[in-house]
């Protein structure tokens, strides 16, 4: 059973009147300050305007920042499918450790810019700098379909690497501080499974993309390139119309809308308004451990997600599947993804459960990744590519609502999402190099060593959830020395 603060309603019913009638919250409410003149309600009405307004919300966050998740996830993995079209042929890719580097080489300044992205995120403009990153990154996806060598795509990927490196812990930052901590998942999830399932079908556009080949006196897998970047730059520039900000600088809802959003948040978790960065808070949210071993478990779910999106292709090749079946094979996959992790995102709201899902959810990546590596059948290998694609794919999401269940302020929040997500782009160097070309097809050092990582995760998990746990009841029988992140009647989520 998971704890939250005591409410004498739920969720999304909280008490608006003036600010002098406040007092039916269970804390001061700071939005107070900004909003002080939102109209009465009753309950019911209350309940049905915050409805309808969250609704309002969904739609105008999760398609688009869903959609550009898609277009950064697509962007970034699609080396595997231009490599199984040709471009390890035409760049010599397959020469020592070639395709490896390329890989991995991309992981570098996407860990290290994450951090600085995130700190200075609203000084540099949500709107403006998130647009400008994605416009950045499609031009560079369109030059990669011009390179006439090897080094030269390595440079891209360091460039791709360096633009995309904000990108999405900007999003998950952001998509937390909109809503309170138990409808978090199945949002984070949203977006994320958006991706999902444009990025499984990326390998069917890839494969139509290919049939270009010669056009213009362009190789097929040059034209991927070519025409994933044109689209990406597209929906950056559509970004700088529509992408929205943090809930206190929308321009989408009306004041009222506004109030009544970031009331919900300050009843939820007291941090509804940003606070100030500055090098002491800094350096204190670094010095917590939490952040790191949990940055830690995300790097595991992200390697078996990362092996799956760079190497599907050529692992469905060397079951003995032609090209073309290979790229239409590894769709589906991803749909089943999709769907296990908007069911286990849903369960994990609903009872208000974070380690026991995303626990569930790594054994599954066990089962198929024993089933894909041991098992000679080519159809419980298949198989277990859909059981280890879900399972890792819906531990992100759950690792990151995990995380920020437990943390209070702003600041904390953009420091611990950058920290988490950059220890995904770990887990994407790890999967470059442990899934190497000379061990094609088995790829049996990868396979060994994901599961590692997914033990490793299991221990991990139970060691912060053991401490949550501790936490929590040393506040409920008054032994605690201080406040849960300093915060007057805060538990921490299990």
């Amino acid at each position: 059973m998971v704890d939250s603060r005591p409410q004498s309603t739920s969720s999304d019913m909280i008490v608006v009147g003036n600010a002098k009638d406040s007092s039916s919250t269970t804390r001061p409410d700071a939005a107070d300050a900004l909003y002080p003149d939102i109209e009465p309600r009753s309950e019911d009405e209350l309940r049905r305007k915050t409805k309808a307004i969250i609704r309002k919300v969904d739609w105008r966050l999760l398609p688009l920042l869903g959609t550009l998740s898609a277009l950064s996830l697509i962007d970034r993995s699609n080396l595997g499918l231009a490599t199984t079209v040709g471009m390890d042929h035409a760049l010599h890719l397959s020469i020592g450790a070639r395709y490896s580097i390329v890989s991995c080489i991309y992981f570098v300044p996407y860990v290290l810019f994450q951090l600085p992205s995130n700190i200075f995120l609203r000084k540099l403009g949500v709107v403006r700098w998130l647009s400008f990153l994605a416009i950045s990154w499609g031009l560079v996806q369109l030059g990669m379909g011009f390179v006439t060598t090897w080094g030269y795509l390595a440079l891209c990927r360091v460039l791709l690497g360096a633009f995309e490196a904000g990108f999405f812990p900007a999003l998950a930052w952001m998509i937390s501080t909109w809503y309170t901590r138990h409808e978090l998942q199945k949002r984070i999830a949203g977006f994320y499974v958006f991706g999902i399932v444009i990025g499984g079908f990326s390998a069917i556009f890839a494969y139509v993309l290919s049939l270009l080949g010669g056009k213009l006196g362009i190789e097929g897998w040059a034209w991927i390139f070519i025409i994933e970047g044109i689209i990406t730059v597209a929906f950056g520039i559509v970004a700088w119309f529509f992408l929205p900000s943090f809930p206190d600088e929308n321009t989408f809802l009306t004041k009222e809308e506004t109030g009544i959003v970031l009331r919900r948040i300050e009843k939820d978790r007291g941090d509804a308004l940003p606070d100030e960065m500055s090098r002491d808070k800094l350096i204190h949210h670094l010095l917590d451990w939490k952040i790191w071993v949990i940055g830690l478990m995300y790097m595991c779910a992200t390697l078996p997600a990362y092996a799956i999106s760079f190497f599907v292709t050529i692992i469905l090749r060397g079951m003995g599947w032609s090209i073309t079946a290979s790229l239409l094979l590894s769709a589906p996959p991803y749909i089943f993804a999709a769907v296990s992790i908007m069911f286990f995102a849903w369960l994990s709201d609903k009872y208000r459960q974070r380690a026991a899902v995303i626990a569930i959810q790594a054994v599954m990546t066990l089962v198929g990744l024993v089933l894909t590596g041991f098992v000679s059948i080519p159809g419980w290998r298949y198989a277990g590519i859909f059981l280890t694609n879900a399972g890792a794919s819906g531990c992100v999401p759950g690792i990151l609502a995990y995380s920020s269940n437990n943390i209070i302020s702003h600041t904390k929040r953009s420091v611990s999402t950058a920290i988490i997500v950059s220890f995904g782009g770990i887990g994407g160097i790890f999967a470059s190099l442990v899934f190497r070309q000379v061990d094609y097809p088995s790829y049996l050092p990868g396979i060994y060593a994901t599961i590692g990582s997914q033990l490793l995760m299991l221990v991990l998990l139970a060691l912060t959830t053991t401490h949550f746990w501790l936490k929590n009841k040393s506040v409920r029988t008054g032994q605690a020395d201080e406040l849960l992140e300093g915060q007057e009647g805060f538990f921490c989520t299990l």
